[in-house]
């Protein structure tokens, strides 16, 4: 007798860094309900997003490629994913699943559901507190209870949009981790982030007039953890109340971390650090995975989508950049990987190399935080990445840089395509056309601006594409910079 397909719920929370989270050792207990989830499944200790931000990272995690494959490196991504790409969801359709996407519509990493549904998901401080995750589970509960009703197996995909700012938790998740004057005259931390012309608008839209301390916003992001994970709970006991919770591999996992006060990437999710590539991960399924069981090796998003699969008992023939997962929850492997290539194409365009115990990173043009072009971090010494060692190991940033770029050079013969780096040049979306020529230009160019304007910038992709002669050009002047 065939065995009954499995269900797949999936939350893909936005902009969730791991090391915040009280399951991954944060002091703070903010994840109390993930963590009982962690406490039933396997949780990934050094699980990384390696191509930031949103719309390259959830296409690594829902394709099973990493960017050469699916071409998305920037947020404002140009153009849909290759046609050759076979998503999660179009997989999982071939096989008879009902898919359905809440929170993600009109975004290329999410091609193929059969269902699209939007929530408020954002905010400003004049519209109050938001309840964003509430908001979701109001879509999300009765998306659960159709497809339940209906007697397929089904993928249903959340993308949970705490913790990303603005960070407006609702009551009593706003104090609950902290008991100060976020208004003392004597506080001057926030200055220096209102003071940031690209992004100053944005912030004064959601942060309380008046606030001085970065501390508090901090703690607002704590606090939209803590308001997140109570919501999450609401659709794990509806699973159970359905009677499906045995049948339903859960996913819990983030298309990238968030800066707060540290490198001068104040709130936001840009910078490859590790504060922005390490993201968590956590798998249950009863019966077929083991409790609480922790996964010290290293992992990528593109390893999801083949373990995924073969829990799910589907075999395909599409070739994956990733790695199933399995072996080393078995441990029978140690690691996915010893060193990897990371990305960023957000407000900075650059790419690395990290190793266990070093971290490079190289511009290929020049950024708004008007950072050195050339970044060497040793992890094990510094792991808050705080000490540029470039200038001091220039053996190091050689032998790094060798290495990354040999692994280009691979990829790029076995794909057919040059790296997406080289030729995503018009990546900021502003009327500029090209790599920026300082960092003074890249700091009057960019600006968020209103909570609304970010929004739409998130929701979809920007239209048309690059055109033959300025990808040349670009990926010329790209290649010269990068080394």
């Amino acid at each position: 007798m065939a065995r009954k397909k499995l269900n797949l719920l999936f939350f893909g929370i936005d902009s969730l860094r791991a090391d915040h989270m009280s399951c991954y050792g944060y002091p703070r207990l903010t994840t109390p309900h993930i963590d009982d989830l962690a406490a039933e499944g396997v949780l990934f200790e050094r699980n990384y997003s390696p191509h930031i931000p949103t719309t390259s990272g959830y296409s690594t995690m829902l394709t099973g490629l990493d960017c050469f494959g699916t071409t998305a490196v920037a947020l404002r991504h140009q153009g849909g994913l290759p046609e050759n790409v076979v998503t999660l969801p179009e997989a999982l359709k071939k096989e008879g699943y009902n898919t359905s996407c809440v929170g993600f519509t009109g975004n290329a990493a999410s091609r193929g559901f059969d269902t699209y549904l939007d929530f408020a998901g954002w905010g400003s401080w004049a519209e109050g507190r938001s309840p964003k995750a509430e908001n979701l589970n109001a879509v999300a509960l009765p998306e659960l209870d159709r497809l339940a009703a209906d007697g397929k197996p089904f993928f249903l995909f959340l993308r949970h949009m705490d913790p990303h700012a603005p960070y407006l938790p609702p009551a009593p998740f706003e104090r609950m981790f902290y008991s100060g004057n976020e208004m003392d005259p004597n506080n001057d931390s926030l200055e220096r982030v209102f003071s940031f012309k690209p992004f100053g608008d944005f912030f004064a839209e959601w942060m309380p007039p008046g606030v001085r301390d970065h501390r508090y916003v901090e703690a607002q992001y704590d606090g939209e953890l803590a308001y997140m994970d109570a919501s999450l709970q609401r659709l794990l006991t509806r699973l159970e109340e359905l009677g499906l919770a045995e049948d339903t591999l859960v996913v819990l996992n983030s298309d990238h971390g968030e800066t707060l006060y540290e490198h001068e990437c104040w709130f936001d999710h840009h910078g490859t650090y590790e504060n922005t590539l390490h993201v968590p991960l956590i798998l249950r399924l009863p019966g077929q995975l083991p409790e609480g069981v922790r996964v010290e090796g290293y992992t990528l998003h593109q390893d999801l989508m083949p373990t995924i699969l073969e829990l799910l008992g589907i075999r395909t023939r599409i070739k994956f950049d990733g790695t199933s997962l399995l072996p080393l929850v078995s441990g029978d492997r140690a690691t996915n990987y010893s060193d990897f290539y990371i990305t960023e194409c957000t407000w900075m365009r650059k790419h690395g190399w990290r190793t266990p115990e070093w971290k490079l990173i190289r511009a290929l043009e020049p950024d708004f935080h008007f950072k050195p072009p050339v970044e060497l971090y040793n992890l094990t010494h510094d792991p808050l990445e705080l000490a540029n060692l470039a200038d001091r190991e220039p053996l190091v940033v050689d032998l790094l840089t060798a290495r990354m770029d040999a692994w280009i050079a691979r990829r790029e013969r076995e794909t057919g395509r040059p790296n997406p780096m080289f030729t995503n040049l018009n990546w900021h979306g502003t009327a500029h056309q090209g790599p920026f020529e300082s960092s003074q230009q890249a700091y009057d160019s960019l600006h968020i601006g209103s909570v609304g304007a970010a929004n739409r910038l998130q929701a979809g992709n920007r239209a048309g594409a690059p055109t033959a002669k300025a990808k040349a050009k670009g990926r010329a002047a790209a290649k010269a910079k990068a080394r």
